[in-house]
């Protein structure tokens, strides 16, 4: 069977990076994380936030690489326009894979707001968005149909479960 190509997006602090890691654990498909990818080109050369589509660039062509060798990725980014989602869609179907878009949304604003105030993200140095930045950040609506959860209304494991159960329905 082709590899599976699972690709998470959504606004920061709706919970994609936590759904993200315990679907990769859960599955054993590499983790692709835009965030980490850009912090550490921030961090390795004279280039500064806003990256623009660098991290993404390089995010896909790994994916790329592991589909080609039968390796499925789960892929976690705010893929915010309809150019980003039809990149990664394309990353997959070019190499072979089956294809998963799933939006991670948190319904609950007030609850996203303290998700957005109070997380760690997980990389050492890096320094999220601010509450207003994200509620002013440009964020396309979908065009397509793809996979939505919700994290007010779903915990991580059955946020998980509904990506497995929709994951598996690709075969």
């Amino acid at each position: 069977m082709p590899p599976l190509l699972i690709v998470l997006g959504g606004l920061p602090a709706t919970g994609k990076s936590t759904v993200a890691a315990e679907l990769a654990r859960r599955s054993g498909f590499s983790f692709l994380r835009v965030d980490t990818i850009e912090h550490a080109i921030v961090g390795s050369t004279p280039l500064a936030h806003p990256l623009g589509p660098v991290g993404y660039v390089v995010a896909q062509g790994v994916a790329g690489d592991l589909l080609r060798t039968g390796v499925s990725v789960v892929a976690e980014c705010v893929n915010p326009l309809a150019l980003t989602r039809d990149a990664w869609r394309d990353t997959g179907f070019a190499a072979g894979a089956r294809v998963l878009e799933a939006e991670i949304v948190c319904s609950d604003p007030a609850e996203h707001r303290r998700r957005a105030e109070s997380r760690d993200t997980g990389i050492p140095g890096h320094v999220p968005p601010t509450w207003a930045a994200i509620t002013a950040r440009e964020y396309e609506p979908w065009t397509r149909d793809r996979l939505v959860v919700d994290t007010a209304r779903l915990p991580v494991d059955e946020a998980v479960a509904v990506i497995e159960a929709a994951a598996r329905s690709r075969r």
